[in-house]
């Protein structure tokens, strides 16, 4: 199974009038020329390991992988079948190999008969997040961020796990990008990683991307690390996401993610979690009963999964909701492969003050 450890990258500011025109659907073979991109750990352009991380979707869509090696790929694809975009999300971290990351912590130190009283914030490297499940791999065409289509991208997933949640662990977690420069050096590294391994930002990201994550342990001190020891630059950045991830740092705030002191060990971005009972997707979606007609011009966007694995549809479409009647046009319910009276689960793809500001 391909390990995925890459940071998610944010669509640009969204807009909330236009209709998506896309839906969400598993990976298939005959979208890996489409997928993968240079620079991009977890879809890269080879061919070869490309193909082996899309059929190894299959399998798990198909349920034939235990949750350790579960590796949901989801593309988004628009009504041309164009693949515009990527998503995915794994079923568990850190069961076959280490999963790590820093925490942030404090070490209190004091000399009271000097007057002296220190709190440093200090790195603890562990693996506390073994077991959880984690969002990864977003990408979305430039010429595609525009629409719905990023809020579809990266909340078609969550609302897969709340069809689906026994697939999952307790918590989803994200680790979001953190700062790096045009040519991808990081200060937190430099500071840090650099000293023990000897090698380049990229190329120890790109290691781990492929899987290689054994050198972390057998190089990594397991001593607790004080922050003050690093660079003013590296100190500054630890858990701030990179500005191009901001908006999908936003998204997932929204849904109820939050950071709580974890940090990735390349480049020090935030790891977010949040529990998946509470995730407003999860919570809020319910199941419905498909209905075919008009929806008012001013009706609200809904995300709306046509409730099957391996012929899973996710999409976003203005819908009027009627007792358990999920009322939609007829374009929609031909992106989702349903008939009226078929089952859904909906959730409106807005939360309550997304939707007063909207207006």
């Amino acid at each position: 199974m391909p390990n995925d450890s890459a940071r998610a990258r944010a669509p640009k500011e969204l807009h909330h009038d236009c209709p998506s025109g896309s839906h969400h659907r598993p990976a298939r073979l005959a979208d890996a020329g489409a997928t993968g991109r240079p620079g991009f750990t977890t879809l890269p352009a080879n061919e070869d390991r490309l193909a082996h991380r899309v059929r190894w979707s299959q399998r798990t869509f198909a349920e034939q992988v235990e949750r350790a090696d579960a590796d949901y790929l989801f593309v988004l694809e628009d009504d041309d079948q164009r693949v515009v975009g990527v998503s995915a999300v794994t079923g568990a971290v850190g069961m076959r190999e280490p999963w790590y990351n820093y925490r942030v912590g404090l070490t209190v130190s004091s000399a009271p008969d000097l007057g002296i009283q220190r709190q440093i914030p200090t790195l603890f490297l562990n693996n506390e997040m073994t077991g959880q499940s984690q969002l990864c791999s977003l990408f979305l065409r430039p010429d595609q961020r525009y629409g719905n289509n990023g809020r579809l991208l990266s909340l078609g997933r969550l609302l897969f796990v709340a069809e689906f949640p026994q697939l999952f662990g307790d918590k989803l977690i994200a680790e979001l990008r953190g700062s790096a420069d045009e040519q991808g050096c990081s200060p937190f590294w430099d500071s840090l990683g650099r000293h023990f391994f000897k090698m380049d930002f990229s190329h120890a990201d790109h290691l781990s991307g492929l899987g290689n994550k054994s050198f972390i342990a057998e190089l990594m001190p397991r001593q607790p690390l004080y922050t003050c020891l690093l660079t003013e630059q590296a100190q500054a950045v630890i858990g701030k996401a990179h500005p191009n991830t901001q908006t999908a740092l936003k998204i997932l705030n929204a849904e109820g993610f939050a950071h709580k002191d974890y940090i990735d060990i390349f480049d020090g971005g935030p790891v977010i979690e949040a529990q998946v009972s509470k995730i407003r997707t999860v919570r809020d979606s319910q199941p419905l009963v498909l209905g075919i007609g008009t929806p008012d011009e001013q009706a609200p966007a809904w995300l709306i999964h046509n409730q099957r694995m391996e012929n899973c549809r996710i999409t976003t479409a203005k819908a009027r909701l009627v007792g358990n009647s999920l009322i939609v046009d007829r374009l929609t319910a031909k992106r989702l492969q349903l008939q009226p009276g078929n089952s859904v689960r909906a959730v409106p793809l807005l939360n309550q003050a997304q939707q007063a500001v909207a207006a």
